[in-house]
């Protein structure tokens, strides 16, 4: 393993161990590597490495530097018990080619090199036979060699953005194969010995040059979740109807011409066609989807439902968007568990009104969409909406940059209880005064994209509120009145001029979410946001934060939080590329004993 120098004592046990003075120290912290023999796991991401060091293929071959200092040894430092590495983590770095000796790893189970800029794997990958999950996501790939299908124990293979244009044929020797992403990347076929793959759950072939999909797919009988978004796919096999573990299946973006028949997938729950150009939606499309919640067709040429659309009982989410509908079948208002209904951008001439269930057609705005979203703007020859006033409780009048609600707008709600007000993308200055009228129903408010810089006290006294948009504005604070908001769930803040989060959010108990993106937010209270058991989203995007309290690490009830885009320097982009439970722990370690 070493080589033996001249003059060194016959005797000395660690003689043919030694480094050469001339030899390179290591580039990774001899603590990293002290504390990897003992937990059996590497974290090297985001170190800016461009080779990996030799020292950390040989991590569990050479006796190790602590032993040359110390012959009497604690139990602690028993270096001859240490722990093979399992786990290696290079992400983020700056790799080009990643050595033959990582053969001399073979305990490894995870092996993460994503977003580097590797152009090949090498072949010794098949010499790593206990390896479990493989991400070389993000680099430069042109090909996978053989080797690696040699690896029969692969959970996890992720190969997505990469530049790989066709695969081994002997793909589908990767029996244990249960997740494969091999989106974005530049593939036009898929081997037929993917019907190997028999313990597969998901697989992503999105943004490829998929001409076709070989019927052998049908043979992956763990199936459920197929995603072909943005290939060319004209046609879909007829087999693959018979996949009857399918739950979600997204064929967007592609050009068929007509939906498959699903006779066996009787536990599909999604199906994404969207952007193709289907003319026609039959009964025999439906009669077996019992278990369908979502149905999105968008961006097609439908001209008409068929009155079978009932037989989805199940069904949560219809987009119809932009199509060529002109009338709707009466029987769309017995769907019990539809709750959006998105219907814009079609020629409608009449809807029924015994058809429109309030339950059914609620405007549902999300709160993280770019643009406010209206589930259905019914027709209406005059500027108020008086279908979605009595019907949908729907009180709008937005993209009309308009410095004031005219009062006619809230004349026309008479004596109908409103729910939603949407007021967005006009010229506002101030909150309409008579948002007052209706504190007894509206839950829902939007005021994004105006020109308010205070909020009065008006909208304070609303007091069944749950949701308020108030994005793309000029607020610089909230008044402290706000806290009487006993149901405020989520608020959006946006793109406004925040220096730091409002005092009086911490007050306000029920808030599960609060966006705060694109402001100039310069510092929170880690101690309040933790007393905020119901905060699961907190974003902070783009800000001005010049360091994150390591005592936010304590708010385990985030479930989401964002932080890119502020001057901080740690945690670094590769921590918060992990996630929110990695943020959430590198700062638990960070907080002072």
């Amino acid at each position: 393993r070493g080589r033996f120098k001249k003059g060194r004592r016959a005797g000395d046990p660690r003689a043919g161990f030694r480094r050469d003075a001339g030899e390179p120290g290591p580039a990774v912290p001899q603590g990293l590597i002290r504390a990897a023999r003992k937990s059996g796991q590497l974290n090297l991401a985001g170190r800016d490495l461009s080779e990996v060091p030799a020292n950390v293929w040989r991590i569990n071959l050479d006796i190790p530097e602590e032993a040359h200092q110390n012959l009497s040894f604690g139990a602690a430092d028993r270096w001859w018990e240490q722990t093979d590495l399992t786990k290696l983590i290079l992400a983020s770095n700056k790799l080009q080619c990643l050595s033959e000796d990582v053969r001399l790893l073979p305990a490894l189970t995870v092996l993460d090199v994503h977003d580097n800029q590797l152009t090949s794997i090498p072949s010794a990958i098949g010499f790593l036979e206990n390896l479990q999950k493989l991400n070389v996501s993000h680099n430069k790939l042109k090909n996978i060699p053989e080797e690696l299908t040699q690896l029969r124990h692969l959970k996890s293979l992720l190969l997505q953005h990469n530049e790989l244009s066709h695969l081994p044929d002997g793909f589908g020797q990767l029996i244990s194969l249960e997740e494969l992403d091999l989106s974005n990347n530049q593939l036009a076929t898929i081997p037929s010995s993917f019907a190997s793959l028999t313990s597969l759950v998901r697989l992503n072939l999105a943004h490829n040059q998929l001409r076709n999909l070989p019927a052998e797919i049908s043979a992956m009988k763990s199936l459920k979740q197929l995603d072909c978004t943005k290939n060319q796919l004209e046609t879909i096999p007829s087999e693959l109807a018979s996949m009857a573990s399918l739950e979600q299946l997204y064929l967007r973006k592609n050009k068929l011409q007509y939906l498959p028949e699903f006779p066996s997938c009787k536990l599909l729950k999604e199906l994404h066609v969207g952007e193709n150009q289907i003319e026609v939606l039959s009964a025999e499309h439906l009669k077996h989807l019992n278990s369908l919640c979502v149905l999105e067709l968008r961006d097609n040429k439908l001209k008409s439902l068929p009155d079978e659309i009932t037989l989805l009982q199940g069904l949560e989410r219809l987009d119809l968007t932009n199509n060529d509908i002109s009338s709707l079948p009466c029987a769309l208002g017995n769907l019990p568990q539809l709750k959006l209904l998105a219907l814009e951008g079609n020629p409608l001439r009449t809807i029924r009104r015994d058809m429109l269930q309030v339950s059914t057609l609620r405007n549902q705005i999300h709160p993280n969409e770019a643009s406010p979203v209206t589930a259905m703007t019914l027709p209406s020859e005059s500027r108020i909406n008086i279908h979605a006033i009595t019907t949908l409780k729907v009180l709008e009048y937005s993209e009309k940059q308009a410095a004031v609600i005219p009062d006619e707008i809230f004349n026309a709600v008479g004596s109908n209880s409103i729910t939603t007000v949407n007021f967005s993308k006009n010229q506002l200055n101030e909150i309409p005064k008579r948002i007052v009228e209706l504190k007894e129903s509206v839950c829902d408010v939007n005021l994004g994209f105006n020109k308010l810089s205070s909020i009065s006290l008006e909208s304070c006294v609303l007091h069944k509120l749950t949701h308020l948009d108030i994005r793309n504005n000029f607020l610089t604070s909230l008044p402290e009145e706000m806290e009487a908001l006993i149901r405020l769930q989520i608020i959006n803040l946006c793109f406004n001029r925040f220096k730091i989060l409002p005092n009086v959010l911490y007050r306000i108990p029920t808030l599960e979410t609060i966006l705060l993106s694109n402001n100039q937010v310069g510092s929170i209270d880690p101690l309040q946001i933790r007393k905020m058991d119901k905060l699961g989203t907190l974003d902070l995007k783009n800000n001005d934060l010049l360091q994150v309290p390591p005592e936010l690490g304590n708010c385990v009830n985030l479930r989401t939080l964002l932080l890119e885009g502020n001057p901080f320097r740690t945690p670094r982009a590769a921590i918060l590329a992990k996630g929110t439970a990695a943020v959430l722990e590198y700062l638990r370690s960070r907080i002072p004993t």
